[in-house]
Order: C-alpha cells, then structure tokens, then sequence
C-alpha cells in the first residue's frame, strides 16, 4: 500500500453500530471523539476562536465545553504562550508542534504539553496533562548506543530485535513486538522484548484481517498511535459536525483521536490494557509495525512517544540495507557454493556424478528440502523427495505440460497438476531446470509446504456471542495458539534461486557441448588411426602373400635338389656331406611351412567368410576322424561330450580351427594316456572381452590332460611365431597355429581363450556370433 493510497472507510457509517460485518468500512479518521486523558480544541483559522471542543474540558480544566465554544486562547493560556501560538500559526503544518504550558488561569495551575498541528481546514490543539513541567527525556547515550546497535545489526530479524530491545527499554511497555506483513497480508511476529513471566508471541501469525484496510491506510499517514488506557469512555467532540462538512472534523493526525470500539474489545480480549504502535514504512509500503503491550494502563510522555517516532523512521530507513545484507549473504552462499559444484563437476570422469558423490551437492546450492537428478533414464535423490514413481509421472507432467521451458518453477505444484496434492508435503514448490532435448533430462529442486502446521495467534474464524438475545460477531475471545494448515503451498522460489538454476544448467550443457566437441575430436582422430592401419594391413596381408606365394617356388627347388643329391650323390659323400645336405633338406621344409603359415594367415585378412549352415558335430567328427591315425599312434582317446549344434559359419575355417586345436591336444602331453574332449560350455562361460551370452554366442571348448600352460603365457601363446618350447619338443610346430585360429574366430565375431596351468591340461574355448 502506498502513500496516496486511499481510505478504505464508509462515511454512511457515521453514528452506525460498528460490528465484525462491517468494521472493516469503519470511517476511523473521523470517530468524532477523543480518548479522554487529553482534550482538544479546534480553532477557526482565520478569527482564532473555538469551534469544536472535547466534552471533558469540565473534568479536566474545570470550564465546561459549551463555555469554551467560540471564544478565544486568552481565558485560560498566558500571554507568553499565547505570543508563541501566535507566531507559529503562520507555519503550522499536518506535522506537529510542542509546547509545554502551564494553565495559570485554571484552578490548580496544571501544566499540560500542547500539540498543535493545521489539518482539515482547521487549528488543532491537543492537550496532554504532565505531573510536572521536568527537563527533556531525551537521553543521547541511550540514544547513541541504540543507533550503534541498529547499524551494527547484519540481518533484518537481528535488526529487528534490537529495535524490539530499544523500545522497551525506553517506554518501559511489558511486551514490545516487531510484526512482519506477507505478500497476503498476514503477519507474524519476527521480534520480541518482554516481560519473563508473559507467554511468548514470537513466531505467531496473524490472519490479514486483524488490521482492516482502512487502518492500514491511516498507519502509512500517521506514524504512531498510542492508546494508555484501552477501558477509556470516549469523549464526544462538541459540536460533532465540522463547521463546513456534513461530518465530523478529519483525525487522521490527531494524537488524541479516539480508536474503533471492535479494536478496543480485540486489545481487551488479549489482556492488553495500553498501547502504541509504530508503522514501518518501506518505499511508501507498510512493512511491519513495532507494537508495544502494557497490562495495566500506562501514559508515557509525548517526548517519550516522539523518540520511539524517531527510532520507527530510522529503523524504517535502514531497513533496505538489511534487506540487502540478507540478500547478499545468501547470495554468495550460492556463488560459493555453485562455485565449488562446478569444480567438482569438473574433476569427475562422469561429470553428472559432481553433481552428489561429494559436498556440496546440487541440493545445497539452493534452499530446498530435497532434489532430483534425473538423466539418461536414471534418478538420483537427494534430501526429503517424492518417491521414484511420483518423481517419473512428474517428469512425464513437465514433458507434456512445460516441453519448451528451459527453467521451469512454481510455488503450488498442485495447483497445476491436481495429482500434485499426493506429493505436496515433499514438494508443494518444485523447481525444474531442463539438461537437454532428450525426455526426462531435468534436474529438479523440491520444497514442503510452506510451513506444514503454521502458528496462528487464535482462529481466524470469529467467534459468535449472544448479547441481549441476539448472536453478535465477536474478535477472537482466546490468543491460544493453534494449528493451521496452509495447503499445497511452498515459500515462493526467489529471482536469486532461479537465476542460479539457469546457471548451473548453462554450464552443464557447456561441460556437455564440451565433452562432444572432445568426442568428435577424438572420434576423428581415431577414425584416420583406423584408416592407416587398415592401410598399413593391407600392405602388410599384400606382402605377405605375395613374399610368401614368390619364395614357394624357389624354397622348394632348393628342397628338391637337395633330396636329389641325396639320393644321387650319397655314395660320393663322406658322412659329413651327407649330414650338410640333410640338414638343409630339413631346413627348407621347415622355412616351406613357415611360407604356408604365414600365406594362411595373410589370406584370412584378405579373404571374406564363405557362410554356409554347418553341422558341428559333422564338423569335428570328421575331424576326429581325418586325425585318428595319429591318436591311435600317440595313445590319445578324443570324446565329443555334448551334442554340438548346427549354425552358420565358414565350414573350412571352423574345420580349421578344430584341427589346430585337436593336434595341440594330442601333441603337448606327456602322459602315456591322453584324452582329448569337445563340447559346449555352460551358459555362463564369459570370455574376456564378454562375449559368450546364450542369446548372442556358441562357446566351444577342447580339453586336455597334458603339459597345461602357465597363466602369464595365456596371451603370448596366440601371438604370430611364439611358441614356449624348442623346435624339438612336442612334435616341433611353426607357432603360427593359434594366431591363425584367433583370426579365424575373431572373422565369426567371436573370441578365444585358454583356461589353464601348468602341469594340470588345458582347455581352450571360442565363441562364434549367432548373427553371422
């Protein structure tokens, strides 16, 4: 509400029965009466005399107020007061003006503090008797300390509290309060000074209507309003009528103006027996009030009162700076803490991890109850939070309701969404910030509502009565505090919080755009590697076959003249030659299946499968077969354990594959009884690059009972030419067996891998893709 804001009165209610059904209209500036510890006379500008007077003159000044009406200052001020009145007249504004008189002309010579002011087209004076004439109250080091401490303060509930402190200690009231409005016009009590033994209203709220409308108008015109008796008989202004208005004369700014019977029953009924109050006033906006509370009735001087002024305005102008001392605290906080967030999301393999493995996370960066980090299909919960499948259908409302909204935000969720009031006591208010275009990518702060049970000072309802047969409505008859809930509403989400949302969703889809640009780098790079070597393969299988087809020819003429020597020329040669030519006839058969082995293993890189559908239990029978001749030569018994499938493979490659690892079998043993098994491995045979699911894979293996392998060869054994004995051992061998089978297994998409040690057999295993 701002300065020029209106009254909120109803002037037909003049001289009207004021009730709770319409108190809320009551014209409270023109009561048409004084509160009786003073008395007023209005005068008329222009001849100075007497037009309205209080009808308490009698009890005070001992002259009757018909007396009094038209005539002038002179029958009862003093010629000095009177020429200070004279000379003031000129300058008189709303604002008031003090002077302390003594009535010499009055019986008893009482000595009263005058208070004049110009308002309505008229000349207040307002008259409040003091025991005595005394010196001024006005105590500077109080004084200073009170400022010192005020500006000192570095939050506004700290601010407030000395305010609180500052006020008791001056007026001496048993209980003084600082009362906070909300956006809805409620209030709570954020401060408080009192006595030990009263009940405690810190914390309480008030419902909007305590303090109607056309009051809170009247508190942004008159900053402070005192009532030192609340059980006091109004005294009516005579006449009531203002000399040129069908009503009475206006008191907004009258000290002594009598206040709505409905606020003085509501005061009585909280046993409150004095009273003043101090607006606070922020940008023209009536923020709060400093009420202060006596249990018994209590005048306290108008120096007294004007100090208190003093402290309001000055409280009211310091005000801002603590605001922003609060909202700068908890500004960096964020800052701060959004700060060590992105340091931690920069550190982390998974950036999204930075976000909750470690303090702080995403949750603290805001004032909240709970978050959710919802990404790639997986929810991560943080504090007090909807359960996972609340959290989904949420996620599906904000797709379907908020699709385009990168920051998304509210303080009722239910009132969006109906099926919000199921989650209303983990998220009444949610705050949802968008991490991709992807559904579902939201990261999601959560907030109760409001206050689950606020305190209320006494029920909002009015209470009925009966009085004289009829039911009237009464102010609240007990200041009990009770319980009420506020539904489906949180604490509204601040500029600060959304705008710290925005930011820290900006920076994860920078780390993202980041990440990408690292991939797609990485991705190009990879992608020439791979160019290069596919090159570099295939010169390599090209020289391969071409060296290894071209020496053929040549190797195996130096293999068949050396044999013809032999048989030719023996005779002519002593035993020395004819072990030299031996020797190179061995030699050259052996560099023969060197060539061959490696034009196999450069035709494998060179060559596409030929894919047929193969019955592997044909397959290795054949094999077993083909090779009997040798089994039964060195004792070796060969079982086929299980039933072996049909699938589609290249027949001769697979063929291959079993050859090799047959003969391995049979020839690495060193016992007289050598047994050899194929078969299907169980289903949860993995091999090490995790290929071998039942769905995707066969996994084949071939048992032995011979020499085994120890652990560290199980890799080396398939490289090109690596073998782990002597040419003469174990039947000899070029070492090139089990790098054309790998190859050969890799081409079907699978892998193969050895199981063994050293002196307990070995068993091999392959697996061949279904999805050939």
């Amino acid at each position: 509400m701002d300065q020029s804001a209106v009254i909120y009165s109803d002037e037909s209610l003049i001289n009207a029965p004021i009730t709770l059904t319409n108190c809320d209209r009551e014209p409270i500036h023109i009561p048409g009466s004084v509160q009786p510890y003073g008395f007023l006379l209005c005068l008329d500008p222009a001849t100075k005399r007497v037009v309205h007077v209080s009808e308490n003159t009698q009890a005070l000044i001992g002259i009757s107020a018909p007396d009094l009406l038209g005539s002038s200052l002179d029958q009862f001020l003093n010629p000095a007061t009177l020429a200070e009145l004279t000379a003031l007249w000129p300058t008189l504004t709303e604002s008031a003006k003090l002077l302390g008189t003594r009535l010499e002309q009055v019986e008893g010579q009482p000595f009263y503090k005058l208070i004049v002011h110009r308002y309505d087209q008229l000349l207040w004076l307002e008259f409040e008797p003091v025991a005595e004439t005394g010196t001024s109250v006005l105590d500077l080091p109080s004084l200073n300390i009170a400022l010192g401490q005020m500006l000192s303060a570095t939050s506004v509930l700290e601010f407030c509290q000395h305010a609180a402190n500052q006020i008791r200690d001056i007026t001496g009231f048993d209980r003084v309060v600082v009362y906070r409005f909300a956006e809805d016009a409620s209030g709570e009590v954020v401060a408080e000074a009192k006595r030990e033994d009263l009940e405690p209203f810190l914390g309480l709220h008030y419902p909007a209507t305590d303090i109607p409308q056309q009051a809170r108008a009247m508190y942004l015109k008159n900053w402070l309003r005192f009532i030192p008796d609340v059980n006091y008989v109004p005294a009516l202004l005579h006449p009531v009528l203002h000399p040129t208005a069908a009503r009475p004369p206006d008191m907004t700014h009258a000290v002594l103006r009598s206040v709505s019977p409905i606020h003085l029953e509501y005061l009585r009924n909280m046993g409150v027996a004095a009273t003043m109050t101090i607006s606070i006033i922020q940008d023209g906006v009536l923020w709060g009030m400093i009420t202060c509370h006596h249990l018994t009735p209590r005048l306290v001087s108008y120096e007294l009162r004007e100090l208190c002024l003093f402290i309001g305005k000055t409280f009211s102008a310091l005000l801002r700076s603590k605001q922003q001392n609060d909202d700068y605290a908890y500004q960096l906080h964020i800052r701060e803490t959004q700060a060590r967030l992105f340091d931690l999301v920069g550190r982390q393999e998974n950036f999204m991890e930075g976000l909750y493995l470690h303090r702080p996370t995403v949750q603290e960066v805001i004032a909240c109850g709970g978050a959710a980090i919802c990404f790639e299909g997986q929810i991560i919960t943080l504090g007090v939070t909807p359960n996972e499948a609340q959290i989904q259908d949420l996620l599906a409302w904000l797709e379907q309701n908020a699709p385009q909204e990168d920051v998304f935000y509210t303080d009722s969720y239910a009132r969006h969404n109906p099926a919000g009031v199921a989650i209303r006591g983990a998220a009444s208010g949610l705050l949802a910030i968008s991490l991709s275009q992807k559904p579902g990518d939201y990261i999601i702060w959560f907030r109760p509502e409001q206050i689950q049970t606020v305190t209320w000072a006494g029920k909002t309802q009015k209470a009925e009565v009966m009085q004289d047969g009829q039911v009237f409505l009464s102010p609240r008859q007990s200041f009990e505090a009770w319980s009420q809930t506020v539904d489906n509403t949180s604490a509204p989400w601040r500029p600060m919080e959304i705008e710290a949302a925005q930011e820290i969703r900006l920076h994860l889809s920078d780390v993202r755009l980041k990440i990408f640009n690292e991939l797609q780098a990485r991705a190009a790079s990879l992608s020439r590697l791979n160019l290069e070597l596919a090159r570099s393969n295939d010169e390599l299988d090209s020289f391969a076959y071409v060296a290894s087809h071209d020496l053929k020819e040549p190797l195996r003429g130096i293999h068949n003249y050396s044999v013809f020597l032999l048989e030719d020329y023996a005779e002519q040669l002593d035993a020395e030659g004819v072990n030299k030519l031996q020797t190179l006839v061995r030699l050259s058969k052996r560099m023969e299946s060197l060539i061959e082995s490696l034009l196999q293993l450069s035709r494998m890189g060179r060559e596409e499968l030929t894919l047929v559908e193969t019955n592997m239990q044909e397959v290795v029978e054949d094999v077993i077969d083909m090779l009997q001749p040798r089994f039964e030569q060195m004792g070796t018994t060969a079982t086929i354990v299980d039933p072996l499938p049909t699938l589609i493979c290249d027949q001769v490659r697979i063929r291959e594959v079993f050859n090799n690892l047959l003969t391995n079998a049979m020839r690495y043993s060193d016992t007289p009884e050598r047994s050899v098994q194929v078969g299907l491995a169980p289903p949860e045979m993995r091999g090490p690059r995790g290929t071998g699911t039942p769905q995707d894979f066969y996994v084949f293996y071939v048992r032995d009972n011979g020499i085994g392998i120890d652990p560290k060869h199980h890799e080396n054994i398939f490289k090109i030419f690596k073998r782990l004995h002597t040419q003469d051992r174990y039947g000899g061998g070029t070492g090139a067996g089990l790098a054309i089978a790998r190859k050969m297994v890799e081409k079907h998409n699978g892998e193969i891998w050895v199981d063994s040690v050293l002196g307990q057999g070995a068993t091999f295993y392959f697996s061949l893709s279904k999805h050939l």
